[in-house]
């Protein structure tokens, strides 16, 4: 072919030059002068053309860019197309034919060869482009790499891939998938994946290459950057070759491609992100940028910047007050996402501590302010929407009075034919403030992604030594004066700091709550940004951390960790962990899927896969933060003997503990203070014989021990007293099976008709506000029918002066713009209502579901409803809606028009019409299930984005980054996918209506298809607006007296525990009773059912048989609020909300200061409040990680005092709290809660 192309447009060139040469050679000869020139001028310069096309495409080279050239090709075939076909009409009509004629006809099918070969090289230079980037990549791993190349010869790529130009031209490419929809219900798996020069990967390399340069030139600039990659030639380049004349469609691909390279520098940024920018970038916001902000760039159509230039010049104060509302907007979401992520993720602890309510009305105020800017901003889509539909009117009304004062005379003709012309113009015009709004939109959402890539990362974490040689004197080296999470010295958490551990030895690190041991961890592994010193680790690390960190899969994939199996190890690493035993319980034993955060695992149970995980990655260093306080003492002492002393044994270990029994068995013990020093570093014996401090800890670990003693004593008195046996309780089982416990994402299925609409519509008076935008714009088109008919009736009639005529017509003009503005108006008042109503309903939803759908339900995929779905009901629905109403009754008004007036077009309009329903039903069964993909795989990006926010330390502790982000790619990928073939299916559609159709109704189809989005938001919306409910907070009848309960006796009677009816049961009938005032220890090991029966005392879980009675009262019978209110907690896993220290001790504000600080000080946190500036005021972060771990133990502690409930459940309550605190605390709580029934599920601790 290229042979062929080359022989046949080189002569064909060379016959352009020689008859250029020749007219001007018999110029010359006939005239002296080569003028005119127009005839050899345009031969010359197509023969030249034809040469370097043909020349182009013939030293065509991998290196070169091969966009430029096809192009030139497609604009050639098409010049020649015209010339082609209209040299033969001009020889019929001229009735003569020159050997210029015969040459055009030539051209044509020159050309096509000439764009067949340039197309061809270049599909198939760019495969082995992409092939040999990916290959070449340092970026990726050998093993990603080579998956990715092997991906280049998937079968289910997108057959856009090889599509040829008229298939790309006609979308002929998609039949195959759009048949298939018809068929049956479209699966996600059954969606073709993109092409490998389109997905993420391909996008994220362009970028960093781009990064490269302007860096080695001394340029960075991101703003640009970003640009320069959304703007490049990168996705659907294709389409800007075919598809002519839309414009639109081509730049949509552009800002796709951009769109995906935000999403994944967004996750990439997160993983790097400093504490400081941790502060300022909640993960709520971080959720915000994915799920609204990159989607919002992604439909931003930068094709119509130069419209949009030229025509809202003149608005442009009104466009920079919608850009100051949207940027107000933006932020206000913000803080309601940050406040309702905090609220859903700590869920369990809201409803344990009865605070629903108070964080349901926290959201509520910031909605309230989100609320404002969502209706300035729908308040400006309306003035839009009367301004542009407006101002044909008036135009037209200003035109007709101009030519009265300037005595232009109107007539039939000349008014007609301006009306018909500025008829042509006004739907364009009408859609400027759509265009604007969107661009302004995306404009603001770019600020704020460019404001979070531009945050602090994390410094230096490259820096630190990271060799395998063994002969090294270090494993860890620290010399540094100070070690701060801030800039300022003066808060510094460590101070001169000089540590060495050797290869092989084994560390402790003690000391007091909040004296720095975690952050010693932190700063080894790189995490704490101000290090004035070096550390050094030698060796590859694993990390437990203090709180659990356990990602949605099965227990075997968060063992392994990205690391290949090997089965004798994996049961080995599973015995020295103790979860043989477990994973026996277990329906499919390791392979169980353990949910999001490990839901269905204890404390205990996930510190132990986390302790495998670390174990299993055979490492040179391992740092364990605290990891036995979450287990039983007997499982602790059974983990270190067998995992820290004998499968650690030759390794360095650091490790992070309160319990003084196992300090003799290390090589030295760190004892740090609170003031932030190092106290002493040596053997247990020698800091027993020479540090005060040390014996302090050690007798406190002592009189514990003592107080043990003395409380089975005790106990044995106790039990005479009891009425009943407490039953053994059984092994905990599974809660739900494999294949149910994370719920696959619920989705509707095929045609659902006019459902969702209704359900739109059915909220806030929708019905009432639709039917009044109706009967307005049927009313603005009887108006318009009226002024022409006027103008039609009177215009000839010379009885009728012409400032009649026009005083007449502006007077209707005026009536219609009346009833623009009373549209605009209902349609504002339906967007507006609707936002109110389906956010009031989905949050309370949200509140009163039970903590199943939480365990079942990952909070990712709920946050991408409450961010994502609900701003597009915010401020997108009812314009759409609208629009759908405007064209549909103004093409079907069009039709009945015509038909009155010509009823035999009936013959063409019936077909029509009938044709593009059929059309339309077509395009729907597969793009209904294009668009609920696009949803539910946004969902699973977002669930991934969440998790890895959650446990970013871990993944880089193990430096798993770039597997995190390939997976991340791989959810972009998978979400972009629907979307592309969705979008390319409004676009198959629109251009058969443009074939078959009039523009009116093909406008009317668009306008439908985009409404489609709006539907697909408020389906999965009204899936969480009916999730089923606890039992009612309130029961009317059965209050409880204010002071209930009074003595505290706790009955449980027969009592057994499922969660799922076909589970088996976690308590299997127990029945005991808790006398009033006395302490109650439940013992059993670790997944024993302990926290079950927590759940069962606080409703959490309902009963399957049997009851619960407190002071002769069953808790079935009143409402969870009165239960839960007056029960007292200190939970598990101690969690701190966003605020101030006084807001999350009393965050009812029901106490005073006093209260607080005496509270405080029994709490032993006083001291270390009185340290900071603002005392009570100080600032608590997301998930008080500003804060120890001990340290929101002791918070949680001081709830309880504040509260002083007459029954207190502990709840591991100070698993992470030093032997000296905890001996104080001890003593408090005996003191305070001495007439209190105290349930205790901590053998350990207090034993009163």
């Amino acid at each position: 072919m290229l042979i062929c192309s080359a022989i046949y447009n080189g002569g064909l060139s060379l016959a352009y030059l020689g008859l250029g040469i020749c007219i001007i050679g018999e110029n010359l000869n006939a005239k002296r002068a080569i003028l005119p020139s127009h005839g050899w001028l345009v031969l010359l310069f197509q023969g030249f053309t034809w040469m370097l096309l043909d020349i182009a495409v013939i030293i065509e080279r991998p290196r070169l860019l091969h966009v430029t050239t096809t192009q030139l090709c497609s604009i050639a075939t098409l010049f020649s197309g015209i010339l082609c076909f209209s040299s033969p009409w001009v020889a019929i009509v001229d009735k003569k034919a020159s050997i210029n004629m015969v040459l055009n006809i030539l051209s044509f099918p020159g050309a096509i060869m000439l764009l067949l070969c340039a197309s061809q090289e270049h599909k198939y230079v760019e495969t082995d482009l992409q092939i040999s980037h990916y290959a070449l990549n340092p970026s990726l791993k050998g093993e990603e790499a080579s998956d990715i190349v092997e991906n280049c010869s998937n079968d289910n790529v997108t057959p856009f891939s090889k599509a040829g130009f008229l298939s790309k031209m006609s979308f002929w490419w998609l039949n195959p998938l759009m048949k298939h929809g018809k068929d049956k219900i479209l699966k996600e798996d059954e969606i073709p994946q993109l092409r490998q020069e389109d997905r993420a990967q391909a996008c994220y390399l362009m970028f960093k290459e781009q990064l490269s340069k302007r860096k080695q030139k001394g340029t960075y600039d991101m703003p640009s950057m970003v640009l320069t990659a959304s703007t490049g030639p990168l996705f659907l380049k294709a389409f800007i070759k075919v598809a002519e004349g839309k414009e639109t469609f081509k730049y949509e691909g552009y800002t796709l491609a951009g769109m995906l390279f935000l999403v994944k520098s967004i996750y990439q940024k997160q993983l790097k992100l400093s504490n400081a920018a941790k502060v300022t970038h909640s993960p709520g916001q971080i959720m915000n940028y994915v799920t609204v902000d990159a989607y919002r760039i992604g439909l931003a159509t930068f094709a119509a910047l130069f419209v949009i230039i030229l025509t809202v010049l003149a608005t442009s104060p009104v466009a920079k007050l919608q850009h100051k509302y949207q940027t107000k907007l933006m932020v206000a979401q913000d803080k309601r996402l940050k406040a309702i992520t905090e609220a859903l993720a700590n869920m369990k602890v809201l409803k344990l501590y009865a605070w629903e309510k108070h964080f349901k009305n926290v959201i509520q105020v910031l909605r309230k302010e989100e609320q404002e800017w969502i209706l300035a901003v729908l308040l400006q889509k309306g003035y839009y929407l009367i301004l542009f539909w407006s101002s044909p009117i008036l135009v037209s009304v200003a035109t007709f009075g101009a030519c009265y004062f300037f005595g232009v005379p109107l007539s039939a003709s000349n008014v007609f034919t301006f009306l018909a012309s500025l008829r042509i113009v006004q739907e364009p015009i009408r859609i400027i403030p759509d265009v604007a709004g969107v661009f302004i939109e995306a404009k603001v959402s770019l600020t704020r992604i460019l404001k979070f890539l531009e945050a602090p990362e994390l410094q230096d974490r490259y820096a630190m030594q990271k060799c395998n040689d063994k002969e090294l004197e270090q494993s860890i080296l620290i010399k540094a004066t100070e070690i701060s999470w801030e800039t300022n010295s003066a808060k510094a958490v460590l101070r001169n700091i000089n540590l060495a551990v050797k290869p092989g030895e084994k560390v402790a690190i003690c000391g007091e709550v909040g004296s720095g041991k975690s952050t010693l961890l932190a700063a080894i592994l790189g995490e704490v940004p101000n290090i004035k010193g070096i550390v050094h680790v030698y060796g590859k690390r694993a990390y437990v951390s203090q709180t659990a960190w356990i990602q949605t899969g099965s227990i075997q994939e968060n063992i392994l960790f990205g690391s290949p199996m090997d089965s004798h190890r994996y049961q080995e690493v599973l015995r020295k962990c103790s979860l043989i035993k477990d994973l026996e319980m277990l329906p499919v034993g390791d392979q169980t899927e353990i949910g999001e955060r490990g839901v269905t695992l204890s404390g205990g149970q996930k510190q132990r896969v986390q302790l495998a995980r670390a174990l299993y990655q055979d490492a040179d260093v391992y740092l364990l933060d605290d990891p036995f306080s979450a287990v039983d003492a007997h499982t602790a002492t059974s983990l270190f003997n067998e995992y820290v002393m004998e499968a650690l044994s030759g390794k360095t270990v650091l490790l992070v503990t309160h319990q003084v029994d196992f300090l003799p068995a290390f090589d030295s013990i760190l004892l740090i203070m609170s003031e932030g020093h190092v106290l002493k570093a040596s053997t247990y014996d020698q800091l027993l014989a020479s540090s005060q401090e040390f014996q302090n800890l050690v007798n406190a670990h002592n009189d514990t021990v003592g107080s043990q003693k003395h409380a089975k004593n005790a106990s044995l008195q106790q039990s005479k007293t009891s009425t009943g046996e407490i039953l053994k309780i059984g092994e905990e089982q599974l809660r739900l099976s494999i294949d149910q416990l994370i719920k696959k994402e619920e989705r509707e299925t095929g045609y659902t008709g006019l459902k969702p609409y209704i359900q739109y519509l059915s909220q806030s008076k929708g019905f009432l506000y639709f039917f009044l935008a109706a009967i307005c714009h049927f009313i603005f088109l009887a108006g318009q029918l009226i002024q022409n008919y006027w103008l039609a009736a009177e215009i000839e009639v010379s009885s009728v002066s012409r400032v009649r005529l026009i005083a007449v017509y502006s007077g209707i003009g005026s009536i219609m713009v009346l009833f623009l503005l009373l549209r605009a108006i209902s349609v504002v008042s339906l967007g507006f209502g609707a936002s109110l109503s389906i956010f009031s309903t989905l949050l309370s939803s949200l509140f009163r579901a039970p903590m199943s759908f939480y365990d079942a339900t990952p909070l990712g995929r709920i946050l991408s409803r409450v961010a994502s779905d609900m701003s597009v009901i915010d401020i997108d629905v009812a314009c759409r809606l609208s629009i759908v109403l405007v064209s549909t009754m103004t093409a079907y008004s069009t039709y009945v028009i015509l038909a009155i007036l010509t009823w035999p077009v009936l013959f063409v309009i019936i077909p029509m019409v009938y044709l593009t329903v059929l059309l339309q039903r077509y395009y729907l069964a597969s793009a209904k299930e294009l668009m609920r993909t696009d949803g539910t795989t946004k969902s699973s990006l977002a669930s991934h984005l969440a998790e890895s926010i959650a446990g970013a330390m871990t993944i880089r502790a193990f430096g798993e980054e770039e597997r995190y982000f390939s997976k991340n790619l791989e959810l972009i990928d998978t979400n972009a996918s629907p979307y592309f073939h969705g979008f390319s299916a409004s676009e198959w559609l629109i251009q058969r209506l443009e074939i078959i159709c009039a523009i009116v109704l093909s406008s009317l189809a668009l306008a439908t298809t985009l409404l489609h989005l709006g539907a697909s938001a408020s389906e999965r919306l009204e899936q969480y607006m009916r999730i089923p409910s606890e039992a009612a907070e309130v029961v009317d009848g059965h209050q409880p007296t204010h002071n209930w309960p009074v003595v505290g006796q706790v009955k449980i009677c027969d009592l057994k525990v499922r969660y799922r009816p076909n589970a088996p049961p976690v308590l299997q009938g127990i029945s005991c009773i808790f006398e009033g005032g006395h302490k109650i220890g439940i013992v059993g090991r670790t997944g024993s059912g302990k926290t079950t029966l927590i759940s069962a005392l606080f409703r959490l879980v309902e009963p399957t048989e049997g009851k619960i009675i407190i002071d002769d009262i069953d808790i079935s019978t009143i409402g969870l609020h009165d239960l839960r209110s007056r029960l007292g907690i200190i939970p598990q896993d101690p969690t701190l909300f966003s605020g101030s220290v006084r807001y999350n001790l009393d965050p009812l504000s029901k106490h005073t200061d006093q209260e607080m600080w005496e509270v405080l000080e029994k709490c032993q946190l006083r001291e270390a409040i009185r340290k900071k500036e603002e005392g009570l005021d100080s600032l608590v972060t997301q998930d008080g990680s500003n804060w120890s771990m001990g340290q929101r133990q002791l918070f949680c502690l001081g709830r309880a005092l504040l509260k002083r409930s007459r029954i207190l459940v502990l709840d591991e309550a100070t698993a992470s709290i030093d032997n000296v605190t905890d001996s104080i605390l001890q003593k408090t709580i005996r003191k305070e809660f001495a007439c209190c029934t105290v349930i205790n599920c901590r053998l350990i601790e207090y034993q009163l």
